[in-house]
């Protein structure tokens, strides 16, 4: 049985362990609910006798989930009973045995493995990946374009005479966004994190990848800061999550970059709002996969795929276009373009993930698109 909404059963399931027999089958979902309740229980009761605090270098766990990834490589403070301190009054540690036995026959009634490297879950979580997995997620690190977020080479790493660093891209054109921000690169633990939300419907993993766009976001709140002056406050940035074409979301049954964006805005501080508005940057056709396109082709198949639904709810405004990933920035570029059109005086783009290109291969390299635009063709 697996915790998870949405999720292909897992090789540890109770209809496997018991041989396909109902009459095993069915004792074992009133076992698994009486230790859902012992659960729920002791985890108010561990709520209630401990008090939550934030500090500089503490571990963002996530409570609905119990996932974690690294705080100190955070920037923005997080909001709610998301951060545990390291000390533990010993009133709460006392409540907790009862979270732990409930964990442990949990994991021997009900096994499964973790969706990136196949280790036992030891813990019972919605998200079918383990805290180490998670904990090797790091932020994108060295020397990269301050416009798309491109892998500089150093011969590029002094910077333009404005004093920003831009990729060979970023040098022969500009860019119709203001600048461009991810978390991670996309490989390994944060790409299977990806594809576990989009091919899975795993949607616990959203609440992860929020997370993680909301460190990218924050890198941006100094081009914010007119939006939280409170003296002269201007309008708050738009936040637009990149549309799926209608038939593409009902097959699917949500909208990815929505769903991040939701879950990074959570993470917001109060004092620095942002406001979500998923009706006003449409998909008004389906596009075919990007794979295998050249530049020019990947540009004409987006062309005029994107609409604003009302301009004058964007004239005048700043807008920060957030997404999954980013991967060659053809559709960030198109949607860009449009609201820039309908009259929005300034685009940002932020996403949870980016495609790095090999510092070798800058000139002409062939990018992996599997999930640009939301078209997908998973590899494999």
């Amino acid at each position: 049985m697996d915790l998870y909404p949405g999720a292909s059963s897992n090789v540890g399931c109770a209809a496997h362990h018991a041989g396909k027999s109902f009459g095993y089958v069915q004792p074992q979902r009133c076992l698994a609910g009486a230790i859902a309740v012992i659960l729920r229980c002791s985890r108010k009761l561990s709520a209630a006798g401990g008090e939550l605090a934030r500090g500089g270098d503490e571990e963002a766990v996530f409570s609905s989930t119990e996932d974690r990834i690294r705080a100190g490589h955070a920037s923005v403070a997080v909001a709610g009973p998301t951060i545990v301190p390291e000390h533990i009054s010993s009133r709460r540690f006392s409540l907790t045995w009862a979270t732990r036995i409930g964990e442990s026959l949990f994991s021997v009634l009900f096994p499964s493995d973790c969706r990136i490297c196949a280790a036992p879950l030891l813990n019972v979580s919605r998200l079918p990946v383990c805290p180490g997995c998670l904990d090797q997620i790091l932020p994108i690190g060295g020397k990269v374009c301050s416009v798309c977020g491109e892998r500089v080479l150093s011969s590029y790493a002094e910077g333009d005479p404005d004093g920003l660093l831009r990729c060979p891209g970023c040098r022969r054109a500009e860019r119709p966004f203001a600048r461009a921000v991810p978390y991670g690169s996309y490989e390994g633990g944060l790409r299977e994190l990806v594809h576990l939300l989009k091919f899975n419907g795993v949607r616990p993993a959203a609440s992860v990848l929020g997370r993680m766009l909301a460190e990218a976001i924050a890198a941006l709140d100094s081009a914010f800061e007119p939006a939280f002056d409170e003296a002269s406050p201007a309008l708050p940035v738009l936040v637009l999550p990149v549309p799926l074409y209608k038939a593409r979301r009902r097959q699917r049954g949500f909208n990815q970059a929505e769903l991040i964006a939701r879950a990074a805005l959570k993470c917001r501080p109060a004092s620095r709002p942002l406001q979500l508005r998923a009706d006003i940057l449409l998909r008004t056709r389906d596009t075919h996969s990007q794979i295998g396109l050249t530049s020019h082709q990947r540009r004409e198949n987006l062309r005029g795929a994107f609409a604003v639904a009302s301009a004058a709810e964007v004239t005048g405004r700043a807008v920060l276009l957030v997404d999954d990933v980013y991967t060659t920035g053809t559709t960030a570029t198109e949607c860009a373009r449009v609201l820039r059109r309908a009259g929005a005086s300034q685009v940002w783009v932020a996403t949870a993930a980016r495609t790095l290109k090999l510092a070798s291969k800058y000139a002409e390299f062939a990018v992996d698109e599997e999930v640009e635009d939301g078209e997908v063709s998973r590899a494999g």
